[in-house]
């Protein structure tokens, strides 16, 4: 397994910020960055079309500044989430934008397209794919893709109900690109985990919503703080596709969490829609994954990076521990 060299040389961490709808901004990213982890934010958070080319301008610019005053730390790169999706008709403009300003990474969701892979290869730009099964993936790569994100059960926003185990392992039967893991990975110990079955890299995004600079409601970020896996519901009602949620925010809408309708797949777009009694989902019906146990406090990003840092060690630390136990015979 080889990753490119924007993948390795400068993350302090194996570990991919997930791009969260609402959630994810400059702010976020770009802290992230400079803790050593990527940092990302779906093109469409920018709202009106335009403000995504002074989101990129703020993010290129400041991150360069950063580089330039710590030679010896520098930041990860960025990425930025498209919708392939056929509901999203800002694609072309913010891939548009993207090329301009040299995104190094673009993750592609709901749907693979070969026009716009080259698109970020002319620049020579990576694309990492998000996928809920190996079917998918193999049409992922098929298209031009460079790397994989495999969404398991237990992440956050529109998750997958494979096990990691199983879909990693299948993954790596064929593929030994760049792989990365999304699905309940809130702690040190399970980014190592995520590598240890064949992952290069973990894909974390609800540890990041309890940080000061997400752009979540302090009821939100403290819901975070106060829930655990049990407080999560996967539903398909909000959207159209299958999603974890928590289920205060189900409740707080008024809506029995136990007890949800079936989504209508046809009418799947991102926030506008549908109107579910006054509340919309990604705002007002909260996204989560189920690894939030781990989340005890609201506290910087920075912070939250420097926590996954120190777990990362010990764990590496116990688990050399362990296999001199066990040595491979």
């Amino acid at each position: 397994m080889s990753l490119p060299e924007i993948l390795k040389s400068r993350l302090r961490l194996p570990v991919v910020a997930s791009p969260m709808f609402i959630l994810s901004n400059p702010d976020l990213v770009i802290a992230l960055c400079k803790a050593g982890v990527v940092g990302s934010f779906p093109a469409l958070n920018a709202r009106p079309a335009d403000q995504l080319e002074v989101w990129l301008k703020r993010i290129t610019e400041e991150l360069a500044a950063w580089d330039e005053a710590n030679p010896d730390r520098p930041s990860a790169p960025f990425a930025v989430n498209q919708i392939v999706h056929r509901s999203n008709n800002r694609l072309q403009h913010d891939l548009e934008m993207c090329v301009k300003y040299k995104v190094p990474i673009v993750i592609t969701s709901l749907g693979a397209r070969v026009d716009v892979n080259e698109a970020v290869h002319s620049y020579g730009g990576i694309v990492l794919h998000d996928i809920i099964n190996n079917k998918f993936a193999k049409k992922a790569i098929e298209k031009g893709a460079d790397g994989l994100i495999a969404v398991a059960a237990g992440a956050g926003g529109h998750a997958g109900v494979q096990s990691p185990l199983a879909l990693i392992q299948e993954i790596r039967e064929w593929f030994d690109g760049p792989l990365l893991l999304s699905g309940a990975i809130a702690t040190g110990d399970s980014v190592l985990a995520a590598q240890a079955m064949g992952a290069d890299l973990a894909y974390i995004g609800s540890a990041f919503i309890a940080t000061d600079e997400a752009n979540a409601d302090p009821s939100y970020k403290q819901a975070i703080v106060d829930s655990s896996a049990e407080d999560i519901v996967y539903s398909s009602l909000f959207t159209g596709v299958h999603g974890n949620y928590l289920r205060r925010s189900i409740e707080l809408a008024g809506m029995d969490p136990d007890n949800l309708p079936e989504g209508d797949p046809s009418q799947m777009d991102f926030g506008e829609k549908p109107d579910l009694g006054g509340a919309k989902a990604w705002k007002d019906i909260w996204g989560s994954g189920q690894g939030i146990g781990a989340v005890k406090e609201t506290q910087p990003a920075a912070k939250a990076v420097e926590r996954l840092q120190k777990e990362y060690a010990a764990a590496w630390a116990r688990l050399q521990q362990q296999v001199a136990a066990f040595p491979p015979k």
